[in-house]
């Protein structure tokens, strides 16, 4: 159910007036600033070429890459999986899984979660004692190795957030050169009128933390292992 904002104008004449001014009442123009060296980087890089700076960062960010294809996509998961443990596995409810061909029912050793926004928080309880969970990236970053990963209703940000290892399928041309880009895709859905997810997650590998010596701990306070699995799509 949708809130009502009640008394908006006596609430901004009141902080206005404590202020000391006259409430503003035009909209604040955006400037244009003289130099944007942020669109520059990496702005030639080809798809191929984001891919390879993709696979070298994430060296630094202690995540494993690979590559596949869309018919492959779903035995190269099935091997993840199996390579990690199997156990417990959460996925979004995502219409790309059945885009991408991927079907994990056919692992019978498998107890395989989708999230379901009708069981509330009993899907936070069953994630956070889960082996692995895995999702598609929105929008993937090269220069730092980042998935971007949009919520909505079947799209729980539990899922990359609590299990021990997380798997983001990144398909080859959600790969932008950077931050600049992903910025730009969300503004552009707002002025469109789109409804942009209320949580907007960005992800850079492992969870790490070091202490005051710099002492690398990985997997304090989320996955303590990432992998990226690049779809040539």
């Amino acid at each position: 159910m949708a809130g009502k904002i009640m008394n908006k104008k006596h609430f901004l004449n009141h902080v206005a007036g404590q202020l000391g001014r006259e409430r503003i009442m035009d909209t604040v123009e955006r400037p244009e600033w003289k130099h944007q060296p942020q669109w520059n980087v990496l702005k030639d890089a080809s798809q191929d070429e984001l891919v390879d700076i993709l696979k070298e960062q994430c060296k630094s960010i202690h995540t494993e890459v690979l590559e596949t294809n869309k018919e492959q996509l779903s035995s190269t998961i099935q091997d993840m999986i199996k390579d990690n443990g199997g156990g417990q596995v959460v996925t979004w409810d995502d219409p790309r899984f059945q885009d991408f061909q991927v079907n994990l029912e056919t692992q019978e050793d498998l107890n395989i979660h989708v999230w379901d926004p009708r069981l509330g928080d009993e899907n936070i309880r069953i994630t956070e004692q889960a082996n692995l969970g895995i999702t598609f990236s929105d929008i993937t970053l090269a220069e730092s190795g980042t998935v971007v990963l949009f919520s909505d209703a079947g799209k729980g940000r539990s899922v990359s957030l609590l299990p021990s290892t997380y798997i983001a399928i990144i398909p080859k041309n959600t790969i932008v050169p950077r931050m600049t880009q992903a910025a730009e895709m969300i503004e552009e859905k707002v002025a469109n009128g789109e409804q942009v997810a209320s949580c907007v997650n960005f992800i850079s590998g492992p969870s790490n933390s070091a202490d005051i010596e710099m002492n690398l701990i990985v997997g304090v306070h989320g996955p303590i292992k990432a992998t990226y699995i690049i779809v040539d799509d």
